[in-house]
């Protein structure tokens, strides 16, 4: 890097495994030839460029450095003078020029980085640790045999959520690019899985906001000196009231309503003006401007790339923890939250021997950490080509398993207070699941403590922090893969491409809104992502492991970090987390939920329509595998191989060259 690589100094020394500088050439390694060519190109980078300062070709791509095409073949640099004298090499390859080169040309433009390693960590950190971590983890602990539970998690955890993770962390960093166009660089065929991730995600935007503007209601009813759940004298609520927590000897009756519960499900979502989701009812105006300004943060904070959502990730992922070590220190303050923390970690050892349980702990990791939705590729893709992902995974994953952790303590330590104050088994006030575990109990046990009015502020507006980062981060996943798909079209108007798709997610929400819209969002929650993603990260950890070869993968990972993932790794990329992924697909095709919510029991047919939901999106993959063997040339077997061959080279920074790597 320090000498030109036209020098004519010699190197007489070049060990096996080496780079070395030999006449004007780059040799990386002396069986690989891979070599400098200048045939006819030459470039002279401008002060402050970093990095088109020449062209490495391996003898499979054609990839051009981008540089000027005069339309001729030839290539000028800055002054317009003439070319160079060449350099013979093995392999010459021609300027591409016209719309295709000009594509390969955009394509390897500098792409743009984090500006920090910490916005990095914080966004992936930001993106795992979301609403599930505060309400899934929890339930799902005790009501799989509390401290018991904690074994399967962490098998499952170290073999299979975490090897996926780091795979796809490896992935997108040696690649550089979203995940519809990176199956270019690894096995074509599977291209189809790139449009199907989007699609989930384009799903999964269309609900998860829509809990996000529950909070945010919530949060705006709590700028009030008492608050608005507190007692049954509101418009809304039923004769079925009972405020136990008021000054009254009140006692709890089985058919006893909460003025929590009627306020989320009467003023809230207003559910009783629904029948079901065959009569939805109308769109509750509130809640739509709730999302409209969600939605506007979104944009706002996105819309520029990673330099801005990178900073705004400073706020939204760091937050929610400044907020559940306070809530954490206060619920352990309440009497009777030992009894919540005593049921929350009391284990039950019998349950491991029921397969439910090893199958609740494999969805949750996989679903905690969130490979299969592109925002890993995606983000890692903004690294710079040496980072540690190694280490970045550890952390991270790491780091989010914790968080679900403490976040039981945050809600069981106030569950045995809501025990001590009804004079029940917290069993029976742990009953509520998903988000009424949040908007109903928590909200009620917010209510009713010293200083509610702040604590019921700081804890809505955690829950939108944890929702807005895992949204950028969704949205991020679609964003990266489109540009990189289609960068002539879009690489110039990002902002126009995220105002178009955020309007898209907004008007797809639409249903959510309704007064039924609360079954919607529990139909898409179980069917429309669910075995939707398993089936996706299932098939590309067979595509990279099987096809893309485990061998080049791992190559790639020790070109990145300077040292070749363990046979640890290797095994879980092989076997064990493609097993893990079947074996949890399995079990929920076998098994499908039987779906509740609040006094309404899904017919039927709604499992029909969540199944083709959820094989929509799946769809594209087979569709996909179709088109490319009947668009390619050859006999079915040239077909076959050319699908499954890489067809695009990867560059790989090296000093102030890009090597083609395959």
């Amino acid at each position: 890097e320090t000498q030109p690589l036209t020098s004519k100094k010699d190197v007489s020394d070049c060990n096996e495994g080496e780079d070395c500088k030999e006449n004007g050439l780059l040799v990386r390694n002396p069986k690989s030839a891979l070599r400098l060519t200048e045939d006819g190109n030459r470039v002279h980078p401008s002060q402050g460029d970093k990095g088109e300062a020449a062209q490495i070709s391996n003898g499979y791509s054609g990839v051009q450095s981008p540089v000027p095409c005069n339309g001729m073949g030839e290539v000028e640099d800055a002054q317009g003078t003439a070319p160079a004298a060449t350099t013979t090499t093995t392999t010459t390859t021609s300027t591409t020029c016209g719309a295709e080169g000009q594509q390969q040309l955009m394509e390897l433009e500098d792409r743009e980085t984090w500006s920090k390693k910490i916005d990095f960590l914080l966004s992936v950190i930001g993106y795992a640790v979301d609403l599930g971590n505060v309400w899934r983890f929890p339930y799902i602990c005790y009501q799989n045999g509390g401290g018991a539970f904690l074994i399967p998690y962490t098998i499952m955890a170290i073999f299979g959520g975490i090897p996926l993770f780091y795979m796809e962390l490896a992935l997108g960093q040696y690649h550089r690019n979203g995940c519809i166009s990176i199956w270019r660089k690894i096995c074509p065929i599977f291209k189809g899985i790139g449009f199907a991730i989007c699609i989930i995600d384009l799903y999964v935007a269309s609900y998860y906001n829509t809990i996000m503007a529950w909070a945010f209601y919530y949060l705006i009813s709590s700028f009030t000196s008492e608050l608005p759940w507190t007692s049954c004298r509101n418009v809304w609520n039923t004769g079925n009231c009972t405020n136990y927590f008021s000054k009254d000897n009140v006692s709890w009756a089985p058919h006893s309503i909460s003025p929590a519960e009627e306020f989320y499900t009467r003023q809230v979502l207003q559910v009783h003006r629904s029948h079901g989701l065959d009569d939805l009812g109308g769109i509750s105006w509130q809640l739509t401007l709730c999302l409209l300004l969600i939605f506007t943060i979104v944009y706002f904070s996105i819309w520029k790339g990673v330099k801005t959502s990178g900073k705004v990730v400073w706020v939204t992922a760091t937050f929610p923890y400044v907020i559940l070590f306070i809530l954490l220190v206060r619920g352990a303050t309440l009497p009777g939250a030992w009894r919540g923390v005593l049921y929350y970690l009391k284990p039950d050892w019998q349950k491991l021997l029921a397969t439910e349980v090893w199958v609740d702990a494999a969805a949750q990791i996989f679903f905690s950490l969130g490979p299969g939705f592109g925002v890993l590729l995606a983000y890692a893709s903004y690294n710079k080509f040496h980072n540690n992902c190694y280490q970045d995974a550890l952390v991270t994953s790491t780091v989010n398993c914790l968080t679900s952790f403490v976040s039981g303590f945050v809600i069981f330590t106030v569950l045995g207070y809501m025990a001590e104050m009804r004079n029940e088994d917290v069993s029976e006030v742990a009953k509520d699941t998903g988000p009424s575990l949040l908007f109903i109990t928590y909200a009620e046990a917010i209510a009713n403590m010293p200083a509610s009015t702040f604590f019921a502020i700081i804890f809505f507006l955690m829950l939108l922090t944890l929702g807005l980062d895992s949204t950028f981060a969704g949205l991020e996943g679609v964003i990266t893969g489109v540009l990189d798909e289609f960068p002539h079209i879009w690489s110039k108007r990002r902002e126009l491409f995220v105002l178009g798709l955020t309007i898209v997610c907004f008007l797809g929400s639409l249903a959510t809104l309704t007064f039924g819209g609360a079954y919607v969002v529990k139909l898409f929650e179980e069917y429309a992502t669910g075995p939707a993603v398993l089936t996706v990260v299932f098939l590309e950890a067979v595509a990279v492991a099987w096809f893309y070869g485990i061998t080049q993968f791992c190559s790639d990972v020790k070109e990145m970090l300077g040292f070749a993932p363990g046979w640890y790794w290797r095994v879980c990329w092989v076997a064990i987390s493609p097993i893990f992924l079947l074996f949890v697909t399995c079990s929920f095709l076998s098994n499908p939920p039987e779906l509740r919510l609040f006094d309404y029991n899904y017919p039927y047919w709604t499992t029909v329509v969540g199944y083709c939901i959820g094989t929509s999106s799946v769809i594209c993959i087979p569709i996909y595998m179709v088109y490319r063997l009947i668009v390619t040339p050859g006999t079915l077997k040239e077909r076959i191989l050319k699908s499954i061959t890489p067809e695009t080279a990867t560059e790989i920074p090296f000093g102030d060259i890009r090597m083609n790597a395959v």
